[in-house]
Parts: C-alpha cells; structure tokens; sequence
C-alpha cells in the first residue's frame, strides 16, 4: 500500500571524473530507480546515495522530500549520521593509540575524570579496546535514563555527564568484559568522553581536530553552523511526520554527528585504498576484526565485517528518531557507498544489496496481508505498556485512537497497526508484526513482537 507522500523532490549530482574500468555499481538510472521505489513505498521520505569505484570516482542520486522549507536533496544536504558516528569514534581511539595517547588494553579507569568509576567484574577491568569492540558488558543504554519520563523527541537531551558517573558507579556488569558482544550505545558515549578528557578538549573539538579539517569535511559537526543549517535536510518520524533533532551531550561518540553526503564521501575515500598518511593507517587499524560476533560477522573498533558467499565488507549504519545512515566499503574491489535518509529507519537492505547483490532487497511491508474488523473491546483489552524482557527500559505503548490500534516503541513515533486476526497484528509502515497473549495459568499477558527474523517478548506492565 503507497502512502500519500508530500510532494517529492528529485535531485541528481554527477562527480568525479570519467571511470577508467567497468564500475561495480549499477547504472545511475538503476541507482535512482531503488531509491524512488524506496520513497513510493512509504519506507523512506528522502534518500542520498553516494557510490565510490575503485578509481576514486564517484557519484551522487538523490531522491524525495527534504522537508517541509529545506532545499532539494543534493550531495550537500545534511542530515544525522546516528551510530555512524561510532566509526568516528573508534578512528579518533586507533589514531591516539598511534599517537601513544592510550593504549587499547589498560583499564579504561586510567583515562577517568576525577569522580568517574567505571565497574569491574572477577577481578577484570573494561579496556578501551572493550568499548569499541562492543564486548564491555555495559548495557545498550545506561539504567537511569528513564525513557519513560524524557520528552521522546530529543530522548538524550537531559542526560548529563553526572546522571553518567552517578550509573557507572553503581552499575553491574552480568558478564566479564570481553566475554560476549552486546550492542552499546552506553559503552561508544563513554568511548567519546573517555578519549576526550584524555585530549583535553570536547568531543566535537576531537573529531574537528583530528578527522574533519584533515579531511576538508566542513560540512560535518555536532553543532550546526549557518552553512549546515540553511542545508539541513528535515527529518521525518516513522509515520512520516517531521521530527526534531537529536541531541547527545554526555554521550556523543555514540551518535552526534552531522554530515552531508559530499563529506561522507571525504570519510569513504579516506578508509579505502593504500593508506597515504597516519591518520588512514589508523583507519585501517579501525576496521580490522578483532571479536567473532557469530555467523559470519566479526567486529574491529567499531567497523563490523560481514562474509559473504561473494566475499565481505565492512560497514556501520546508525539512526536517530528522523534519520537513517551507513556507510559500506569492500576493500578488495575497493568499493564503498555512503546512504542517507531523513526517515526513521535504516535503508541497511539497499546499501547490503548493492555492495553485494546476492543479498535481497527487502519486500514493502504488509503488501499481501489481509486486513480484518476486530470488535473495538478486543482492542482496549490489549491498552497498555509493554516493556522487552531482554531490555525492560525499552517499551511497546499500545494505544486505542477513534477505534485504530496504535503502537509506540520507545524513542520512536506512534504507528497505526491492523488486524490480520483477534490476536495477530502487523505494521504497514514497517515490516514487522505483533501477537498479543492474554495472561494465562500464571503467565502474564504479553506480546511478541515479530521483526527481522527475531521474536521478542514484551510483558504488559
């Protein structure tokens, strides 16, 4: 089902020179026909797509709305990079490693600010290297920020820099660090802070110093200068409506970053090829897999590689609550890609297809799916909060609105969701479905939210 989207606005940008060898790529016909077939569908409001081949050329399509008062999509429209600030993050660590600044295996407690105290456990300290690995054991997000009391428009806003010291120091870590791979926005925060007391400086002044000048990125940062205001590209919730913009002061190596494509571009072209300087020798340090995630993924300071039957790459994406990214690089066909949207949710699929065309495109959610009336008592009995038993802070608000059941995900906007049956549900606007289960024989009610080949259960509160 297509949705009744703004006027769309197409743009197109053609750079580098003429390519020398048969690009890896498609076509730029190919290229824009993904992405507006993306936008047509509902998933995406805007999307840019930047491609590298193997000479360094480069091209930019773009595709959908900027939002309501932007100029059209272009290479210099910026948007939030989310989590792809973590590779920043993790190039800044390799660099002051080759710097002899820190080093990836003392107790990350060397690098504290006086009153912070980072936990242990058995005896074992957490390690810089732990934190850009993902195997701390420090939590995806930290326990005392309380989702359900934030305004959910700018969730990290409030979250200061002594509500981070205050949970360290009582935290518990369920497992060794090093031990296992657990996703931590948390653990990349204190990466940014950590490196940053230990330079002296703010974490957006690092990231300046260090890799955008260097890199002539002078459309990227945290705070948005005139330049990058007057080209922000607005972003636009899951449902489709406008956002505001995220903002993360005690945790901005997790997620901060700002950048346009013709500056990602700068990023790709640095982390591919034959190194040319120390920076992209540490770079290259960054993505080398140091931690097996299972399957074919292994982890280096940040970078995560994925084999395929084709070969792998590494990439990282990230999102905030108007914007997805990721950045993708196959260092043996020196390749990369850079995709940015101004839309809750990550278009990882295009980017994963492209780099290896082995790996589908996801199908339009609910396309096949046969809506039915559900009596407006069933619904109500379903009201209420559901928080995720591998992470209670996250939470599902389920909602009846004029007789439409309405879902809300922490940090994330209300979605409408339809009855295939009395008890199973599905999103139109996201290709995920939920099972709701009345409380029986002791077992509370719950629901399962069935996503990305996951089945997660969420117990009513």
């Amino acid at each position: 089902m297509r949705l009744n989207l703004l006027p769309a606005f197409a743009a197109f940008l053609l750079t580098g020179t003429a390519m020398a060898q048969t690009p890896v790529f498609p076509n730029d016909a190919a290229l824009m026909q993904v992405l507006q077939a993306r936008v047509e569908d509902g998933r995406a409001t805007g999307l840019v797509l930047g491609v590298m081949e193997a000479d360094g050329s480069t091209r930019v399509v773009s595709f959908g709305d900027p939002g309501a008062g932007a100029r059209a999509l272009s290479a210099d429209s910026v948007f939030e990079i989310g989590s792809v600030t973590k590779v920043f993050t993790t190039t800044l660590l390799a660099d002051m490693v080759r710097r002899g600044e820190v080093s990836l295996d003392v107790p990350a407690q060397t690098y504290a600010p006086p009153g912070m105290t980072l936990p242990t456990r058995n005896g074992k300290a957490i390690t810089l290297a732990h934190l850009a690995e993902q195997n701390s054991g420090l939590p995806r997000l930290p326990g005392n920020l309380d989702l359900s009391k934030v305004d959910m428009a700018n969730p990290y806003a409030a979250y200061t820099t002594e509500m981070l010291m205050e949970f360290l120091a009582s935290c518990e870590l369920p497992r060794d660090p090093g031990a296992e791979f657990e996703y931590s926005n948390l653990g990349m925060g204190l990466l940014g802070a950590l490196l940053s007391h230990r330079a002296g400086m703010d974490y957006e002044s690092l990231v300046r110093t260090r890799i955008l000048e260097p890199l002539g990125m002078t459309m990227s940062g945290i705070a948005l200068s005139p330049e990058m205001q007057a080209m922000l590209a607005k972003g636009h919730g899951a449902d489709g409506a406008p956002t505001a913009n995220w903002d993360l002061p005690s945790l901005a190596g997790a997620g901060a970053l700002r950048s346009s494509m013709a500056d990602m571009l700068k990023f790709l072209d640095a982390n591919m090829g034959e190194p040319k300087n120390d920076l992209e020798r540490a770079m290259r340090v960054a993505q080398t897999p140091r931690f097996p995630l299972g399957g074919d993924a292994e982890i280096g300071l940040g970078w995560i590689t994925i084999h395929t039957a084709s070969g792998s790459f590494v990439y990282h994406d990230g999102g905030t609550g108007g914007y997805g990214a990721i950045i993708a690089i196959d260092n043996k066909r020196n390749v990369g890609l850079v995709l940015l949207g101004n839309r809750t949710g990550i278009p990882e699929d295009i980017a994963m297809h492209l780099m290896d065309p082995s790996i589908p495109l996801s199908a339009p959610p609910a396309g096949d799916r046969k809506e039915v009336a559900v009596p407006v008592e069933i619904l109500e009995s379903y009201v209420g909060t559901y928080a995720f038993d591998a992470l209670p802070t996250m939470k599902l608000t389920v909602t009846v609105e004029g007789g439409q059941l309405q879902a809300q995900l922490t940090g994330q906007s209300r979605l409408p969701v339809f009855a295939a049956s009395t008890t199973e549900f599905f999103f139109k606007m996201a290709d995920a479905q939920l099972t709701f289960k009345p409380a029986v024989d002791g077992n509370p009610a719950h629901l399962i939210l069935h996503q990305g080949g996951m089945n997660q259960r969420a117990t009513k509160e």
